[in-house]
């Protein structure tokens, strides 16, 4: 019965994370993204009512629209209408490429275009912002 509880509580708290880190296994993918995200924290916050920077705080970016959360961070017209909705394959799209995905968006960040990197950013991130 042990078992079963605890694949089931397995099974639902991967289930939202791409196949390739669960490949390579959660919390490697957690630890390797929170190293290459190091990247990030000149613009990016993580922390829950933490300051936006040159980007806005990225807590509770899964499932919110893009450019419309409440985060007192000033949008780009292009990003606020782009009708993106941040999830694990809209983010590694974003990360990969963030002006070809969102012409005229603000980020400047040239991307990671390695899919490894970006899914392990977005394991790491999901574990944080969350």
């Amino acid at each position: 019965m042990k078992t079963l509880i605890a694949a089931a509580t397995l099974s639902i708290a991967t289930a939202a994370l791409p196949a390739s880190v669960l490949a390579q296994g959660a919390g490697q993918g957690v630890a390797a993204g929170e190293k290459v995200f190091r990247r990030c924290t000149a613009c990016h916050t993580v922390d829950e009512g933490g300051k936006n920077k040159v980007g806005p705080n990225l807590w509770g970016i899964f499932g919110s629209t893009a450019g419309m959360r409440a985060t007192g961070y000033k949008y780009s017209d292009a990003l606020k209408s782009s009708g993106i909705v941040w999830d694990a394959t809209t983010m590694s799209k974003y990360l990969e490429n963030p002006r070809k995905m969102v012409p005229k968006t603000r980020m400047a960040f040239p991307g990671l275009k390695k899919i490894g990197q970006r899914n392990n950013v977005i394991a790491y991130l999901k574990s944080v912002t969350q």
